[in-house]
């Protein structure tokens, strides 16, 4: 008996694990369930307060709309000029000021017509009566607005205009004849008649209202006309398309006139009977479009009406006692205006479903994550229990191990404190070595300007010494002019002794700056002054070779560097290329003047979108090709040994490349050599 009672055990686990397995499905189909129908719930609510919201502003903008111009009609009414033309209708004088003040009303209120009538319908006076649609001689007495202001009441319609086939809300009064008449309003109103028509329609309009607001109507009198106002709403219907969710405006009937969805137009909520048909027939309310109900549509485009059972009918026929909007089960409605019209708002029963579904979904993966989660903890709960027995084993063996690593990772210690001395010594002595490196470099930049000025000293000497003997001159001759009397000419004798005074002290001034150790401070320089102080200092020089310094005109082009180093490189170069040209010079004395070459060195200042470029040519000898690949090694050189040591060009190498630039050389197939020298320009940003 034990052992059937065990074999049992197992089925009994199994079956007892599928019925929590198929109550937990249950559970979460009613738990995603439930998520979808709250979800909807919520957002139809949602969506249902927001309609209403949004239905409340824009029924507040219609009706504003329309009770705006309620007063004009009755205003316009007790115009002197209504009564007379429809007294005398031929008067063309009359009436050609009538339609001047209307055209002019009918622009400033922005209607889209204003005309006049008499007792039988036609008309006589339009706004529009200069136009191809003009009213002019139309005749409205079918119109229920006409009839119901022919009788004494204010009239109000929307219809298709029978002229125009343009739709509109007609407001129209009676007009009454001037016999009755307050006197007041009569002898204001004949003196604003004289008045210009454009003062008519404008201050004095706003005149005339406040005069008949005045005016008590006798019940007794006979309208003689009516005058009557079109308004346009296609401005709302415009707006309204820039929402998602379909809007409507029904007349009493339950016709769509209004709505954001074009097919919606001209189609009535529910199916019409024959009488509403024959009405709407008679007085060509829609232009004698036929008025199918919405249920015609293709079901694309009735995709968000829903259900419109007989309760909505209900609705429409007692929507005048409404105040406050009603929510209906598949859309919102407010009443709007004087003629029972129904203002409609279909939420979107598609957002609802989304955001159900999104719910669901939410639901669902929650109780997958919750599944995983669970399945998780179980899993961890086994591996929990197996790396229990794992870890006891593995004490020992890691405390060994660990035991080992301190060991290793103190001697390591060790290897690594003794490396760090011995590059902290590496580094000490390297350093010392790149301060030797720039003092030695900054001594032989030094150097090399002073090796320049020696050889600019015969020139400096000759530069100097010319003005010194004009002084001399000068002060003898200032002398004797004094002791004549003629202090004129000592003046201009003085004057050139300041001259040249002033010249002997520019070039001290360039010698002495040129000469002066360099801090090696980086700033923004100039190239074109840079130029001229180091063409100020070989002047002489090229002036006593009889060579040509020709220089660039071109100005503004910026570098970063030091101008008294950027003036020893140009200076190297211009007194290489003059060496180069004198030796030539040299070479061709025994040629005739006549047939030698331009003996001249030219600098030129260039640039592109990133470089400053200097270029300095000769008509030298040229450079010969094994030259070339030796030419700014230092104490390289093909002079003799007393005309320099080989490091000018080595040098001036160096300074330009500290600057990020570059120096090469070339020959030029005219005859010569051509040095460049490029340097990244400085646009003044940081």
């Amino acid at each position: 008996m034990r052992r059937t009672s065990d074999s049992h055990q197992p089925a009994t686990l199994l079956s007892g694990s599928v019925v929590v397995a198929f109550a937990l499905l249950i559970c979460a189909v009613l738990f995603i369930l439930g998520a979808y129908w709250w979800a909807s719930g919520k957002a139809r609510e949602e969506i249902r307060s927001a309609g209403d919201r949004h239905l409340q502003i824009i029924s507040l903008d219609l009706e504003s709309v329309l009770e705006r111009y309620e007063t004009l009609p009755y205003a316009l009414a007790y115009l002197p000029l209504a009564s007379q033309i429809l007294a005398t209708p031929g008067d063309a004088q009359k009436l050609a000021q009538f339609h001047a003040a209307l055209k002019d009303i009918q622009q400033q209120s922005k209607l889209a017509a204003i005309y006049l009538m008499d007792k039988n319908g036609n008309t006589i006076a339009a706004s529009n009566w200069d136009t191809p649609q003009s009213f002019m001689g139309q005749n409205f007495s079918f119109r229920p607005y006409f009839k119901e202001a022919i009788q004494g009441g204010t009239g109000h319609f929307y219809a298709i205009g029978n002229t125009t086939s343009v739709p509109g809300y007609f407001i129209s009064q009676p007009v009454f004849g001037d016999g009755n008449g307050d006197d007041n309003v009569g002898e204001s109103a004949d003196k604003n008649a004289d008045e210009n028509t454009h003062q008519l329609a404008g201050k004095k309009l706003d005149r005339i209202r406040s005069a008949v607001h005045n005016l008590n109507r006798s019940p007794k009198r006979t309208p003689i006309g009516v005058i009557a106002v079109k308004i346009s709403l296609t401005e709302f219907e415009k707006a309204w398309r820039s929402s998602e969710e379909p809007i409507a405006l029904s007349d009493q009937h339950g016709v769509i006139f209004l709505s954001n969805r074009p097919a919606w137009q001209y189609h009535s909520l529910q199916t019409l009977n024959d009488d509403v048909q024959r009405l709407i027939a008679q007085t060509l309310q829609y232009g004698g479009k036929p008025i199918a109900s919405l249920a015609s549509l293709p079901k694309s485009e009735r995709a968000d009406i829903g259900q419109l059972g007989e309760s909505s009918r209900d609705e429409l026929s007692d929507v005048k006692s409404k105040v406050q909007s009603k929510v209906q089960s598949n859309y919102v409605t407010r009443p709007i205006g004087r003629l029972s019209w129904q203002l409609m708002l279909f939420p979107s029963e598609s957002t609802i479903r989304r955001a159900g579904i999104q719910a669901a979904l939410v639901a669902f993966l929650l109780l997958i994550l919750l599944a995983t989660a669970a399945a998780v903890f179980h899993q961890r709960r086994r591996r929990l229990d197996e790396r229990h027995l794992a870890r006891q084993e593995l004490q020992s063996a890691l405390q060994q191990a660990a035991d080992d690593l301190e060991q290793r990772i103190a001697l390591r210690t060790q290897e690594l404190t003794h490396a760090n001395a011995q590059l902290a010594t590496k580094y000490s002595k390297l350093q010392y070595a790149e301060n030797l490196l720039r003092s030695t470099q900054d001594e032989m930049v030094q150097t090399g300007k002073l090796a320049m000025l020696g050889q600019m000293a015969a020139g400096m000497t000759h530069e100097l010494n010319q003005p010194l003997t004009a002084i001399r001159a000068f002060a003898d001759n200032a002398m004797t002019f004094l002791a004549r009397g003629k202090v004129p000419q000592a003046n201009e004798n003085l004057q050139h002794i300041s001259d040249a005074s002033a010249r002997m002290g520019a070039i001290i001034s360039q010698l002495k700056g040129f000469a002066r150790k360099s801090p090696e401070a980086v700033a923004e320089v100039d190239l074109a002054v840079s130029l001229k102080a180091a063409a100020l200092l070989m002047q002489s020089e090229f002036e006593r070779q009889n060579v040509a310094l020709l220089l660039s005109s071109q100005t503004g082009l910026l570098v970063l560097g030091d101008a008294v180093r950027i003036e020893q490189v140009l200076i190297n170069l211009m007194r290489n290329a003059l060496d180069s040209v004198v030796q030539k010079m040299q070479r061709q004395q025994e040629i005739e003047y006549s047939q030698r070459g331009p003996t001249q060195v030219s600098v030129l200042l260039e640039a592109d979108e990133q470089d400053a470029i200097i270029r300095i040519i000769d008509t030298g000898t040229g450079l010969p090709e094994q030259v070339i690949q030796h030419l700014f090694e230092p104490f390289f050189t093909t002079k003799a040994s007393e005309q320099g040591l080989g490091l000018g060009l080595a040098i001036s190498s160096s300074i330009v490349q500290a600057m990020n630039g570059s120096l090469c050389a070339e020959n030029r197939l005219q005859g010569g050599a051509e040095f460049t020298v490029k340097i990244p320009r400085w646009m003044g940003r940081v």
